[in-house]
């Protein structure tokens, strides 16, 4: 599980392997992510955009941006919390994404929420530390 915190908002991301959905023979590799958004603040905030930066194995980045997540711009209140579930492919077997959430506040401030960085990696993956 990876955290992030950011002015009392707290976005925690569970990355995993889908391998019913990828096929290593064709360098095709696939994960979901699990977020949960908690508001700890005394503010009601709205999800207004994502942005998410992907980095595959190779140093290939992939930029991503637009409204809401999964088609939504939910509203969250003090104590809610949000969660929704998507997925990243790559070209190959391991990689790391992060991002942020644009958030605006119920007195019409923006602000950004972090999104960890979260790594992405094949089962059975063997990693050489220099």
């Amino acid at each position: 599980m990876y955290r992030a915190l950011t002015r009392d908002i707290e976005v925690t991301v569970e990355p995993y392997y889908l391998e019913e959905q990828s096929d290593p023979d064709d360098s095709r590799y696939v994960w979901g992510y699990r977020i949960v958004i908690s508001n700890h603040s005394e503010v009601a905030v709205r999800l207004m955009t994502r942005y998410w930066h992907i980095t595959d194995e190779n140093g290939q980045v992939d930029e991503v941006s637009g409204p809401g997540v999964i088609g939504e711009q939910p509203l969250l209140n003090p104590g809610d919390t949000y969660e929704y579930s998507s997925g990243c492919p790559l070209d190959t077997p391991s990689g790391v994404m992060f991002g942020h959430y644009s958030m605006e506040a119920e007195d019409g401030e923006t602000f950004n929420v972090a999104i960890p960085a979260f790594s992405l990696d094949s089962p059975g993956l063997v990693r050489t530390l220099n």
